[in-house]
């Protein structure tokens, strides 16, 4: 961690998500909340350790929200993390705080992910603040990040209202020199006092908060044609370009002789300065990452913008693609490191989730997957995931294939841990009321393993580092009405494949609880396996698990060689299991055998 709350003042080298943390903090927040994704993760953690706000990894971002919701009725200022597909999950509650607004500032860090670096999708996120009406700020680097959150707050609580601010990836990881000042402690505002007109939303009292939010996008607007989180840069006339956020810096770095209208409040927009600098250029270009957002509504002023390539509405912008974009120069193409190796993506060496996998594809399952590590069980050799549409959406999945498809395909949804206490207690719920007869394998590593490790209910510690309850899965899912519940070691490759035949089998729903912890998080690790060359047939079983410690060597034999990476092996064993000839197995003296 960069820095700490002691370091009151000075400059410090923070990353966008440190700063924003650090903005938070600075401006008085007393609450923070949210649900761990890439690239938001670091944010809360980052504020927990400066210490005098309470924060926590809620189950889910529509809950993280209607956290800080109740904290800013409460009085205080609050922020809530999660990334972009997170807001969807969040859409509920944000459309109608627009209409109550708030009393405690509250902010809402939406941090978007161009070219998917970590996610399903690359929506752009600033169709929400259009659609819902809320203020979104878009910083441009980690100086801004700190400033933008802090500047949020108080544009929150001057208009009543949430107040967006949208990172992406590369503000989020990049790092940059900020200038901090003390913690500011802000007061409690109001009283508690009911006010159903303003917080209870029957359609009586929406009608009128409609007429209020439209008044205050009004004001909004009128805000938008002075501030100062907008500012021109005039230099040569004969180029003129409107951007925001990351894209500023890309442009600003290629044609830093040109005009720009650099937009840090992206909605509502400022339509007399746009029209403004537009009557002072003679080109205009709007360079902006995914969605055509500003463009489309500067053309609608009825100003005229360059056209952009469609093929530049995709994935991140570069200083060479931003070239291009307005010069039709392409960038100089780079020639791959051939001395590089490859790296694919691949579950990591000792995985559990191996085990259930190697077991589901051996059993010819079709598997409906969900947002995780797991998801990676979907390529080679492995091939063993067939969908993967949201977190928490396997479990409908596998519902709705049933119903349609009954017995005739094997359908087994995999859901991991903290994505089961996220989204897939409603979808078992389901399954269990609309007499189905899915199976649900909940894989339990212990952990949130794919956005860096965090805990969540079903560990039964809490982002503070206090004991929380922990959820147990199997009570859970008895209570929700599913009898034939197992809990199986998915090292164990036997015991897992007849769990899942059996559970596959049932007439009934079904739940099988893989836990074993992340190797990441184990604290212990066992001897590699010997392999006995001698006695090894080269049949490839134990390289088909996709293990990557474990490789084949071409000796000049009719078939590769098994070769163990000791540096890289857990010894978990599986490989050990699926060899027929047991070429592979513990170290003698080891005390472990084969399970």
């Amino acid at each position: 961690m960069a820095h700490t709350a002691r370091e009151l003042s000075g400059v410090l080298l923070l990353s966008g998500n440190e700063a924003i943390a650090r903005g938070a903090w600075e401006a008085g927040a007393r609450l923070g909340s949210g649900y761990p994704g890439t690239p938001s993760s670091e944010i809360l953690p980052a504020l927990r350790d400066l210490g005098g706000v309470y924060v926590e990894w809620s189950v889910n971002e529509k809950v993280a929200l209607e956290v800080a919701a109740g904290a800013s009725i409460a009085g205080a200022r609050a922020v809530v993390t999660m990334k972009h597909v997170g807001l969807n999950v969040a859409a509920d509650p944000l459309f109608t705080l627009s209409y109550t607004g708030v009393e405690g500032g509250l902010v809402i860090i939406t941090a978007d992910d161009p070219s998917m670096h970590s996610s399903q999708n690359e929506q752009d996120n600033r169709n929400y603040a259009r659609a819902a009406k809320l203020p979104m700020l878009e910083p441009s680097d980690s100086r801004e990040a700190r400033e933008m959150t802090m500047r949020a707050f108080e544009l929150s609580e001057q208009f009543d209202t949430p107040v967006l601010v949208r990172p992406v990836t590369r503000i989020c990881h990049s790092d940059g020199l900020v200038e901090v000042g003390p913690r500011r402690e802000v007061e409690l505002r109001g009283s508690l006092a009911p006010s159903p007109e303003k917080y209870v939303m029957v359609p009586a009292h929406a009608r009128r908060r409609r007429i209020a939010m439209s008044e205050r996008t009004q004001r909004l607007m009128e805000f938008a044609e002075e501030t100062d989180l907008t500012r021109e840069e005039m230099a040569d006339d004969s180029l003129g370009i409107v951007s925001s956020g990351v894209a500023y810096q890309y442009a600003k770095e290629v044609f830093p002789e040109a005009s720009f209208l650099k937009l840090g409040l992206v909605w509502p927009l400022p339509p007399e300065r746009i029209g403004r600098f537009a009557g002072r250029v003679e080109r205009l270009y709007v360079v902006e990452e995914l969605d055509p957002y500003l463009a489309e509504q500067i053309r609608a002023l009825g100003i005229e913008v360059q056209p952009v390539d469609e093929r530049f509405r995709i994935g991140e912008l570069t200083p060479g693609r931003v070239r291009e974009m307005i010069s039709g120069e392409p960038p100089p193409e780079s020639e791959p490191d051939e001395d590089l190796p490859p790296r694919p993506p691949t579950l990591c060496a000792g995985c559990p989730h191996r085990g259930v996998f190697t077991a589901l594809r051996k059993l010819k399952a079709y598997v409906t997957g969900d947002i995780g590590c797991y998801t990676l069980g979907t390529l080679p050799p492995l091939e063993a995931l067939h969908t993967c549409l949201c977190m928490g959406a396997g479990i409908g999945q596998a519902h709705g294939i049933q119903k349609i498809r009954g017995h005739e395909a094997p359908v087994v949804a995999v859901i991991g841990d903290s994505t089961f206490t996220h989204s897939g207690i409603t979808g078992l719920v389901n399954i269990t009321y609309n007499a189905g007869v899915s199976t649900v394998v909940i894989l339990d590593n212990r952990t949130t393993a794919m956005t860096g490790g965090q805990v969540h209910p079903g560990v039964g510690e809490t982002l503070s580092g206090m004991p929380g309850r922990e959820l147990d899965f199997e009570r859970l899912a008895r209570a929700i009405g599913v009898e034939d519940v197992r809990t199986v070691d998915p090292y164990d490759l036997e015991a897992t494949e007849t769990a899942l035949r059996e559970a596959m089998a049932s007439p009934e729903p079904s739940v099988v609880i893989a836990r074993r912890e992340c190797v990441l998080i184990a604290r212990e690790r066992e001897p590699a396996p010997e392999l006995d060359e001698e006695a090894c047939i080269r049949c490839g079983r134990c390289l088909s698990i996709g293990c990557p410690a474990l490789s084949g060597v071409d000796d000049g034999g009719e078939r590769p060689l098994p070769q163990i990476d000791l540096a890289m092996c857990t010894g978990c064993l599986m490989c050990a299991q699926v060899c027929p000839v047991n070429a592979l197995r513990a170290p003698v003296g080891s005390g472990e055998g084969n399970p």
